[in-house]
């Protein structure tokens, strides 16, 4: 359940709230900058910390490479036209590629889907169309709780904000590109000039495009970490609609107990439907077709979608700096987060209970795939593969004396920059996770309110901007008082440890005060509380009131931007040398190894198998045999295996024999929920929406050993939706070309 970028990524800083800072990055996610950051000048600069020498240096570990240790997230520029011909004996000519290109989505939320009919019928997950579903629920509904189906096109319900892209073309531009950064000094400078070319470029062939026909937009991405950079052209549609979703019980069955886990009985699915500007469906001729017969065992299938992001191609240096540091920080906050949100899970009432249920459902979500990653980390097996492979370059980069004189100190500057992060580590550990929507709404609503006053206040004219950022701010969800309360005391305690009780900015802050006090002297008196509040203290002036969140935030602010700006100076150095380590593998190794993932998109072959896991064996397939099973045996354990009402007497048709989930050895990562699975005919098999626990480590390493990517079966929701749903007409429209 955990794939979508949207659940696993997040959590990193709003764009326009970063950009306050000038900042790149976050502990989580990488966002663009704004060309004029706000430097917050009254902030004191952050005092690095002695730290102990730390050694990086590589041992050459006895140790088989794989041959894939760098994944399968093949590029559709540089498709492996080759391997497939070695490994599965098909043709994958480029008419074959195209069609897997043009058949899948990417959704504006940070899901992959796929069109699956002629009429844009979309596919994708329900934790994908969570919010969705959510936004387009009127009065008195709950169609989370008792799902939704259009009985016909008039029923379709449109969601606002959401669109989808589909990938029609990819232009290389990295001369270009990195021609800018060659004419300038220093990281920073280079970093922005190269961030600058790029958005010159997409407004350029944007333009070009947006002549041909106004659907279409241009993106330029990164590939192999800024070593490669290419143009994706986009077709986007604006009008997409719900048309169905099962109840939430059903499609996140087994909950938070059986995430990351396998077997699994999940039904999570929901179809979308993309409309045209004179509002009718839009005409999709490239769309995948489906297999009414699904896979078996051994069969090759197609993961096609866009993961968000691996980390196998850097240094093992900043693979122990992410083991050591990073992670403890996020899965220690996410901790502290989940055991404060667990009382209030399920419980609100229901003019909070979206909400709050979503930001439970991402903390934990995020909170096991993170944890799942550092017991990998700390694993020694995972780090001596990868000293390995670094091994391993270091001695091809010496057999050339070209690449030596280059690259010869590379791997040393790669670790004397870790070290500088490591005295700054400590600082930014009070501010994981802040300014994010994990967390309170009134401390969120104060910082926009902070950057809203200071863009205004500084001039800002770049009135979009401006609007966004109202825009985003008001669209905050409210959180009941004790929720909130209970946030902030989290917040300011944590930030307090980080930076020390004699800090003299938390003493000038708190004063005489309990940080329990404080926080409910600014719940109780705040206007911050509701949307409706807040817009009226935005208009009126929110730095200029006194709203007891006021000095709070320009206490707060100034440390975490400038923290932040540390991070970036640190962010932008490493990008630079992790480009020169990717045109180093570049170097040696050309396009053998795919570039890691950057939420763009991507092929992933592999096989229908089970897999040996806890002394016993993993089937490739569950059925609804053991839905059932599960749902008598543990209902009275928990209610994430309880079953919504139609499930519970399903009609006599209905085949419980059908198989519900498969697993197949598919490279994934977040941002491939939703993802078709394919045959080599290129027809829909299964619809990805989770990897096992195994797979979590593959971010670092991929292995198909015991990592298997989780599937819902179509035949399980074809059957589902002709037994349990009655939505005929949607299996129609699904299965006209095909051979039932």
């Amino acid at each position: 359940m955990t794939l979508s970028r949207m659940k696993g990524l997040s959590i990193g800083l709003p764009l326009l709230l970063v950009a306050l800072a000038g900042c790149a990055t976050s502990a989580v996610e990488v966002v663009q900058v704004i060309e004029q950051p706000l430097v917050v000048e009254e902030a004191p600069p952050p005092v690095a910390e002695p730290v102990e020498e730390v050694s990086f240096e590589v041992d050459r570990y006895d140790v088989d490479l794989g041959r894939f240790d760098g994944g399968k997230m093949w590029t559709f520029d540089n498709p492996p036209v080759a391997w497939f011909a070695e490994e599965y004996g098909i043709d994958a000519d480029s008419a074959w590629f195209a069609k897997a290109r043009l058949g899948a989505l990417r959704l504006s939320s940070g899901c992959s889907a796929s069109f699956v009919s002629d009429r844009g019928l979309i596919l994708t997950n329900h934790h994908c169309a969570r919010e969705s579903i959510v936004d387009v629920s009127r009065d008195g509904e709950s169609l989370m709780e008792e799902g939704f189906l259009a009985a016909t096109g008039a029923d379709e319900r449109k969601v606002p904000d959401l669109y989808v892209e589909q990938l029609w073309g990819i232009t290389d531009v990295t001369r270009r590109v990195h021609g800018a950064s060659r004419i300038v000094r220093g990281d920073t400078e280079r970093v922005q000039a190269r961030r600058n070319k790029a958005t010159d470029i997409e407004d350029e062939l944007g333009a070009a495009a947006a002549e041909r026909d106004s659907a279409l937009h241009v993106e330029v991405v990164e590939l192999y970490s800024g070593e490669r950079y290419a143009a994706y052209t986009y077709r986007r549609y604006e009008d997409v609609r719900l048309v169905m979703a099962p109840e939430e019980q059903i499609g996140y069955f087994g909950g938070e107990s059986d995430n990351f886990t396998f077997p699994r009985y999940s039904l999570d699915l929901a179809f979308l439907r993309a409309y045209d500007e004179d509002g009718n469906p839009a005409a999709t001729p490239h769309h995948f077709a489906w297999s009414t017969e699904g896979a078996s065992v051994g069969d090759a299938v197609f993961l096609v979608g866009n993961p968000g992001s691996t980390s196998r191609l850097g240094s093992v240096s900043q693979l122990v700096f992410e083991r050591d540091y990073v992670l403890p920080q996020q899965v220690a906050a996410l901790e502290r987060r989940a055991e404060l949100l667990r009382p209030f899970a399920n419980s609100a009432e229901s003019d909070t209970a979206d909400g709050l249920n979503n930001m439970w459902f991402n903390v934990s979500n995020t909170l096991k795939s993170f944890s799942g990653r550092l017991a990998g980390l700390q694993n020694d097996t995972l780090i001596a593969r990868r000293s390995a492979a670094e091994y391993q370059v270091r001695d091809d980069l010496f057999k050339s004396d070209s690449l030596s004189g280059r690259y010869g100190q590379l791997f040393q500057e790669l670790d004397e920059l870790q070290l500088s992060k490591r005295a700054e580590a400590g600082r930014m550990a009070g501010f994981a996770l802040f300014g994010t929507t994990l967390g309170s709404r009134i401390l969120l609503r104060a910082l926009y309110g902070y950057y809203y006053a200071n863009l205004q206040r500084r001039g800002f004219v770049d009135q979009e901007i401006i609007t966004d950022v109202r825009k985003d701010a008001l669209a905050l969800d409210d959180f009941p008082a004790e929720v909130d309360e209970s946030l902030i005391k989290l917040r300011l305690r944590e930030i307090q440890e980080a930076l020390g009780a004699q800090d003299p900015t938390m003493r000038s802050l708190l004063g005489e005060i309990a940080i329990d006090s404080l926080a409910a002297g600014i719940v109780a008196n705040t206007s911050l509380a509701d949307s409706a509040g807040f817009a009226e203290l935005l208009d009126k002036g929110f730095l200029g009131s006194d709203d007891p969140t006021v000095r709070v935030i320009s206490a707060l602010a100034p440390l975490y931007f400038t923290a932040q700006q540390q991070v970036e100076s640190f962010q932008n150095r490493e990008d630079l040398l992790v480009a020169e380590l990717a045109a180093l593998r570049f170097a040696l190794y050309g396009t053998d190894v795919p570039p890691d993932a950057s939420s763009t998109l991507r092929i992933s072959d592999g096989r229908v198998g089970g897999y040996v896991y806890n002394g016993t064996r993993a089937p490739a397939f569950t059925t609804f045999y053991g839905m059932y099973d599960h749902f008598h045996a543990y209902r009275d354990v928990s209610r994430e295996w309880d079953l919504p009402e139609r499930w519970r007497n399903p009609p006599e048709a209905f085949d419980l024999s059908t198989p519900l989930s498969m697993v197949s050895t598919n490279d994934l990562a977040a941002g491939n929920s939703g993802s078709p699975l394919l045959n080599q005919n290129l027809e829909v098999v299964g619809l990805l929406y989770d990897g096992n626990i195994e797979s979590l480590t593959n971010e670092y390493v991929f292995s198909d050993r015991a990592a298997r990517a989780i599937s819902v079966d179509v035949r399980a929701i074809l059957e589902s939706l002709r037994h349990i749903y009655g939505a005929n007409h949607l299996v129609q429209e699904i299965v006209s070309e095909s051979d039932e």
